[in-house]
């Protein structure tokens, strides 16, 4: 009984690990397109990519815990197909693996920004160590770095390129920064903290061109005719699931590999997990691709309890963090459809909470600085708690007072 996993990232390593804490003692094979073990991606935007946080500590686990664990770790190793009816996975090098049962956890990709010069020298995607440590130079003094996209990640590498003496400016298609995941609350505190952190935001810009000069960045073109002179362009306009394989194996997709509770899919003996997963949520009534560490560790390990008979359905509250600059920010739940918020804290001195309401039920929060908040609403989301507005009102900023109306 061989269990093939596709993917070199968080949930095929946390998969492979479960599965021999789970019992699990057959042949386990990671297949890693990169050239180095499974490794934690968030750094690359933060310490990573300020050089507070050397490449090895990067690693999920050190190498020699894959042979110490009899796993097969094939780096460099790019799967090409699946054959579910011969349940074998091709590689580009032309050698076909036999599996018992298969994982996909092949992650997400960068969106491409479809522009002219936007494969200049000087304009990156990050995504893989490899980016971070290519764009780690461009930081310094006198430097000049446009940041297309105002999400977690374009907002997270502003702060460090700022930190690092850099000229910063973010550029975001949309009315407000981080639009897709917060409320407008939030986001106008953190286009105030970036502002007046140095760095210069520009609001519903559309680049329209990346302008090089001998095959290297120079400047940043926008519709309306604008032009700023740039030597780096950070492009982070979000990603999309790797379903390649899936899809062309006959697995169904819609914005991810669609995979039930128990993170399987519609064809027997194959599983998928991580960013390229798309699950049904019970605590939102809704099907949701989530992009975190937290939701590929858990689906990593419902996926070996599965493999192993022992169900354990996936019934996550999501959660999320982010570091910019002295910023602590955590998030838990989806704020996406919410028509009430309210502000627990001092926003003033960068320490504050911002719950969500959706027909008068806590739905989510986004916490900066304020960890015991986070924490609460956590748990009360993940136990289905019925918290409305007026129960964290008449808290009066005592958010663990909550947790007796359970």
């Amino acid at each position: 009984m061989t269990v093939v996993i596709i993917g070199g990232g968080q949930a095929a390593s946390q998969a492979a690990t479960s599965l021999r804490q789970e019992g699990w003692t057959a042949p386990i094979t990671i297949l890693c397109e990169e050239d180095r073990p499974p490794y934690q991606r968030p750094p690359l935007s933060k310490k990573f990519l300020e050089g507070a946080l050397e490449a090895d500590r990067l690693l999920l686990k050190p190498e020699e815990f894959y042979t110490q664990n009899d796993i097969d770790l094939r780096l460099g190793v790019r799967a090409v197909s699946i054959d579910v009816d011969a349940k074998s996975v091709s590689l580009a090098s032309g050698e076909k693996l036999g599996y018992d049962k298969l994982v996909i956890a092949t992650g997400a990709t960068p969106r491409k920004l479809p522009i002219p010069g936007a494969d200049a020298d000087g304009a990156f995607y990050l995504r893989s160590a490899a980016d971070a440590l290519a764009l780690k130079p461009r930081l310094g003094e006198g430097k000049s770095i446009a940041i297309i996209g105002a999400g977690y990640v374009g907002l997270e590498v502003a702060a460090t390129a700022r930190k690092a003496g850099a000229n910063v400016v973010i550029i975001e298609s949309a009315p407000r920064v981080m639009s897709r995941v917060t409320g407008e609350f939030f986001s106008d505190y953190l286009q105030k903290y970036h502002v007046a952190k140095g760095a210069k935001l520009l609001l519903e810009a559309m680049v329209t061109r990346l302008e090089a000069e001998d095959g290297r960045l120079v400047a940043c073109v926008f519709a309306n005719g604008d032009k700023i002179k740039i030597d780096t362009a950070v492009i982070g306009i979000g990603v999309m699931p790797c379903t390649d394989l899936a899809e062309y194996a006959g697995i169904i997709c819609d914005n991810g590999i669609a995979v039930d509770e128990y993170c399987r899919t519609n064809v027997d003996d194959i599983f998928a997990a991580g960013d390229c997963a798309n699950h049904y949520n019970t605590h939102y009534d809704m099907n949701l691709r989530l992009e975190s560490v937290h939701n590929a560790i858990e689906q990593g390990k419902t996926v070996a309890a599965s493999i192993c008979g022992k169900d354990k359905p996936y019934r996550q509250a999501p959660w999320f963090w982010s570091d910019q600059y002295d910023l602590k920010i955590q998030s838990v739940g989806i704020s996406a459809g919410h028509d009430q918020y309210f502000v627990s804290g001092t926003p003033e001195e960068d320490s504050f909470s911002v719950l969500y309401f959706s027909d008068n039920r806590l739905i989510a929060a986004d916490c900066v600085c304020r960890p015991a908040d986070y924490m609460v609403v956590r748990k009360l989301l993940q136990d289905h708690a019925l918290i409305s507005i007026d129960d964290v009102k008449g808290a009066d900023g005592d958010l663990k007072s909550l947790m007796a109306r359970r």
